[in-house]
């Protein structure tokens, strides 16, 4: 069998930059353990699986298409850079006719829009609620030691923990800061967190590159130790934000060592809008 697979770079303009996801274009679904070789084969943070839902549809002319997402550990109910890289590879090398996308995936339907500067995913909005320190310092020392904290918040909907660093840091420090994942999983076993999110309050306006906000991302407990730049994190991260800053508009960077950026709108109808755009880096065959 052999299957259309692409990987591009998801959140960049640049080759190398930003998250890369692998894509794999499918006529019909596969067996279930095929979908988790694949991911383990591909070695990213995700392999997205694009297929046609009807044995008529076409990936030039069709609008709607399956989308499901693996990690080289397991499958996963949402993943924002992988979808970003699907309608990518939909609308730039498959030409695909369609101005919107749409996805039928575990989160329900996602949309992905054609932009002047970009592609605009539609995707949930999740709200945090406050979360007590002492009922999670055991996982934050063991992930950052005595870094100080400013805030934490909890996502029940995406199980992820938004740990705010100190306003007396500066990008910089988040940049270069050392987190260690390696005994993350024994520390927190009970299944409640299956990522960390590290955030810290943006530049002030006026700056030449000013961002409301940075963020890092890691999720050993599915498999992958840092992510370069997480679209669901941006789901919390996004209502966390505008929340703490009064803006429904933003630009975040997700300051890993490959780094992305990510405009923001959060609408009306517990959704938001996440713009950037994506570099495709490779095209070719998979044979299994």
């Amino acid at each position: 069998m052999k299957l259309p697979l692409f990987i591009a770079d998801a959140f960049t303009t640049k080759a190398f930059r930003g998250n890369p996801a692998a894509v794999c274009l499918l006529e019909d679904e596969l067996d279930e353990d095929m979908y988790q070789n694949i991911a383990k084969e591909m070695n990213l943070s995700e392999t997205a699986f694009v297929r046609k839902l009807h044995p008529t549809d076409n990936f030039t002319q069709s609008s709607c298409f399956g989308l499901r997402w693996f990690t080289p550990a397991s499958e996963i109910p949402l993943c924002g850079h992988a979808t970003l890289a699907s309608a990518a590879v939909l609308f730039y090398k498959i030409k695909n006719k369609n101005s919107t996308l749409t996805f039928a995936t575990l989160s329900g339907e996602l949309k992905a829009r054609r932009a002047e500067d970009g592609i605009t995913l539609d995707l949930p909005l999740y709200t945090t609620q406050p979360q007590d320190f002492h009922d999670v310092e055991d996982l934050i020392k063991a992930a950052i030691g005595n870094t100080l904290v400013q805030d934490i918040h909890y996502s029940q909907d995406t199980q992820n923990l938004l740990v705010r660093l100190s306003d007396s840091y500066d990008r910089s420090f988040l940049e270069t800061l050392q987190v260690t994942t390696g005994t993350l999983t024994q520390v927190e076993n009970t299944g409640k967190v299956k990522g960390l999110i590290l955030t810290l309050r943006g530049e002030p306006s006026g700056h030449a590159q000013a961002f409301d906000f940075y963020s890092r991302y890691f999720a050993p407990w599915v498999g992958v130790s840092e992510d370069p730049v997480t679209g669901v994190a941006h789901t919390v991260l996004s209502s966390y934000w505008s929340q703490q800053l009064g803006k429904k508009d933003m630009r975040a960077f997700q300051c890993s060592l490959r780094g992305g950026e990510l405009g923001i709108s959060l609408r009306t109808d517990s959704r938001v809008d996440i713009k950037s755009n994506v570099t495709v880096v490779v095209e070719g065959t998979l044979t299994i």
